[in-house]
């Protein structure tokens, strides 16, 4: 298989999404958890609304939505600045540690983003990160105005780059993701943030089901929709030597 490209998915694959826990409960002490991960249900569920009513808005203004829908809901009453302030901690999520290394390992690759975050959001987090240099191209949905896992959006993907289908890896930890890429015909690595053995041994000694182990369950697994990655990674460093096995195959 001839690879030209690797690319990949943003939040939650290459940038940590629990990493604004800190803003969170700095902001709202005690329900800095819940606030995290009802946020990022609810940031994911506005892009398929707005997808299904075909009422496209940028992701930043999804953002700032779910995150007043979380806050509310709570009955934290935010006020519009507090929701602005607190939703730039998408900015500046965490790079997961081992996503330097592993860009630099695939140098010899063109790499690419294609994310649902707009164009200023991801420049301010790839800049953030300092990878702006690792990457070729950074690619937004904003582009072509519909969310993923629309199949417009991983055809703007190869016209972007000039390339086939079957020279583009597309990498992404998220379910939903990885079955739109697959089911658009890209050849797809899963990168598993959340084993499965792990995940049911957490439920199993849970007392209760707190929101940070409800959202490994909805968000961290395999989507059951009869398309799965070719390949499931533990870590984006083990890309490497997955993509240097598909050259020799």
């Amino acid at each position: 298989m001839s690879i030209k490209a690797l690319v990949f998915d943003a939040y939650g694959t290459l940038f940590d999404v629990q990493s604004v826990a800190a803003v969170t409960d700095a902001a709202f002490p005690g329900h800095g958890a819940t606030i995290t991960q009802v946020w990022r249900l609810k940031q994911l569920e506005y892009t398929w609304l707005r997808a299904l009513m075909d009422r496209y808005e940028d992701f930043w203004t999804v953002t700032r939505d779910s995150l007043d829908f979380t806050l509310r809901t709570l009955g934290l009453a935010p006020s519009p600045e507090l929701v602005a302030r607190i939703a730039t901690a998408y900015d500046a999520l965490s790079l997961y540690p081992e996503a330097r290394t592993a860009l630099e390992g695939l140098a010899s690759y063109r790499l690419a983003i294609y994310s649902n975050g707009s164009p200023d959001m991801l420049k301010r987090l790839v800049a953030h990160a300092g990878i702006t240099d690792l990457l070729e191209t950074v690619i937004s949905v904003d582009e072509i105005g519909v969310y993923k896992p629309d199949p417009r959006g991983y055809a703007h993907v190869e016209k972007r780059l000039g390339l086939s289908r079957n020279e583009i890896l597309f990498v992404s930890s998220n379910g939903f993701d990885i079955a739109g890429a697959k089911a658009h015909g890209f050849h797809v690595a899963r990168i598993e943030r959340v084993p499965a053995g792990r995940l049911r041994g957490e439920l199993a000694a849970a007392a209760t089901i707190d929101p940070t182990l409800m959202f490994k369950a909805l968000r961290m697994q395999p989507e059951q929709l009869g398309f799965q990655a070719d390949a499931t990674i533990a870590a984006l460093t083990d890309l490497v030597s997955y993509v240097a096995g598909l050259r020799q195959a």
